[in-house]
């Protein structure tokens, strides 16, 4: 789906182009076939450059590059490489006590390739305070790693980041995050940990949605909504809307859940899987909820000043 396609307005959008492509000739002489090719390619280079509404003042062009080449389109919008402040999310939070706990050694794996069940239980302790950990083993123990699935997910990522691997049946770091830890700190391993979530790890692990990757595949858009309007806390609806007018064909084939039609299971996946899961996961947003419905849960959305340490946008938003 590129963005062209996944872009779909009430009407038919082919005979709405066709129609416009015919007013842009209409009153045209051509003196040979090329010189009609040029009109039409012109026509086509400014439809592609024109900022359309239901693209948030995006160009198709420029979804283009934001959906397909996030990281290689410099001239739209570039990375930190190494963030110019401390960050503060919960994903680093959690590589911290997995990199604390690293340092002497490594951490035991066990049998089935997890982390020792006494640091999972320490990480959850510490990382979700005396209340939050009562909360948290209501209902059942930490035994496994996956019991306490963002400690395994932010495992999982920095292995993939090339920051930890297991060696001899432990956990430890690599040499290339040692480095970074010694002369950049979390500021150095922060924009390595969010690359490797966003490329390399699959979003729908974390989740029971049946969607595929497009959510993920237009996170760029997603960051891009939250620069613009996130200076005010907006509510989850909000950006589930935003979302869907400018890719409504993500519903055509949306399936729905028990309880829940096609859309509302596409709205609770976007708001789940992108802003908590992901905006929020990286601090990158604040997300709080304002509902307790637990199948169609809302939030409220406010932006984090590490958005702006983490992305830069070079145009106007």
């Amino acid at each position: 789906m590129n963005a062209e396609e996944a872009h779909t307005s009430a009407s038919n959008p082919l005979e709405e182009e066709k129609a416009e492509l015919r007013a842009f000739l209409e009153g045209k002489q051509f003196s040979s076939r090329d010189d009609l090719q040029a009109q039409v390619d012109e026509f086509y280079r400014k439809r592609n450059q024109t900022p359309l509404d239901d693209f948030q003042g995006l160009s198709p062009d420029q979804m283009y590059r934001m959906l397909y080449f996030p990281f290689d389109t410099p001239h739209l919008v570039t990375f930190a490489r190494v963030l110019s402040v401390p960050p503060s999310a919960p994903a680093i939070a959690l590589f911290s006590l997995l990199a604390e706990a690293m340092k002497e050694g490594g951490l035991k794996s066990t049998a089935t390739g997890n982390l020792p069940r006494t640091f999972c239980r320490e990480a959850a302790q510490s990382f979700l305070g005396p209340d939050g950990y009562e909360e948290k083993i209501k209902y059942g123990g930490i035994n496994t790693e996956i019991d306490f699935f963002d400690l395994h997910v932010v495992r999982f990522t920095a292995g993939l980041a090339g920051l930890l691997r297991k060696y001899k049946g432990r956990y430890v770091l690599t040499r290339k995050s040692s480095g970074i830890l010694t002369v950049q700190g979390m500021e150095g391993i922060y924009p390595l940990l969010l690359e490797s979530y966003i490329r390399k790890f699959n979003w729908a692990y974390r989740d029971r949605y049946p969607e595929p990757g497009f959510i993920q595949q237009s996170f760029l858009f997603s960051l891009y909504l939250l620069t613009k309007h996130g200076a005010n806390w907006q509510s989850s609806n909000f950006y589930e809307d935003c979302f869907l007018r400018a890719f409504p064909q993500v519903l055509e084939g949306a399936q729905s859940r028990p309880l829940s039609s096609p859309e509302e299971t596409m709205r609770s996946c976007y708001t789940w899987r992108c802003l908590v899961n992901f905006a929020g996961f990286f601090g990158l947003a604040d997300v709080e909820p304002v509902s307790t419905d637990v199948l169609n849960r809302e939030y409220r959305i406010k932006k984090l000043p590490l958005l702006e340490h983490t992305v830069q946008f070079h145009f106007t938003t």
